[in-house]
């Protein structure tokens, strides 16, 4: 890990399911903003030389949490703009610690709350999505069942996604943060 001054960190944290847009959203959010985007399934892709669903293949799931564990340790220490994590890192307990952490600190933990609706036609067949394969419909809504309340608790804001843009959600991101900033407060759990 390259050493970095002392308070750097994200400005803010994208979590979510698969289909409510964190990668797309990022890049918008970073642009508005006019900062950095990172992802860190992207980082575990570097890392790896292989695609998330080739990692699942050769390597299966644990090893791929590990990697996954790594980029988020990494980014969160690292990393200075906006930053979306994989659909299932917040499931790690030290992943959860260290955004526990982020927030206590003044950071913004942003859950993209999306329905099953709206998130199936964005995620479809896609065989890049490896905890999706068989009935995607079916394993999208099992997977937000177990994940719901731990996206929910390690938020400070949720922002639902369903019937809009990517850019809008951007949007509507960046006009908390200039509220908050402009109020000195920290984040708490609200709805946008």
């Amino acid at each position: 890990m390259t050493p970095v001054p002392a308070g750097t960190r994200p400005v803010v944290v994208l979590v979510g399911p698969p289909g409510s847009g964190k990668s797309t959203v990022s890049r918008h959010l970073a642009e508005l903003l006019g900062l950095a985007q990172r992802d860190t399934d992207t980082d575990v892709e570097t890392v790896a030389g292989k695609p998330v669903s080739e990692i699942f293949v050769d390597h299966g799931e644990p090893h791929f949490r590990e990697l996954e564990r790594e980029a988020v340790t990494t980014a969160l220490a690292t990393h200075d703009g906006v930053l979306a994590l994989g659909g299932g890192a917040v499931l790690d307990e030290h992943t959860q610690a260290a955004l526990a952490a982020y927030a206590a600190a003044g950071g913004t933990v942003v859950f993209l709350d999306v329905s099953l609706a709206h998130a199936a036609p964005r995620v479809g067949l896609n065989q890049s999505r490896p905890l999706l394969l068989g009935n995607p419909r079916a394993r999208w809504a099992a997977l937000m069942e177990e994940r719901r309340p731990v996206y929910e608790r390690v938020a400070t804001l949720r922002v639902h996604t369903d019937a809009r843009t990517p850019a809008q959600v951007a949007q509507e991101i960046r006009r908390h943060l200039a509220e908050r900033d402009a109020a000195g407060t920290p984040d708490t759990q609200e709805d946008a």
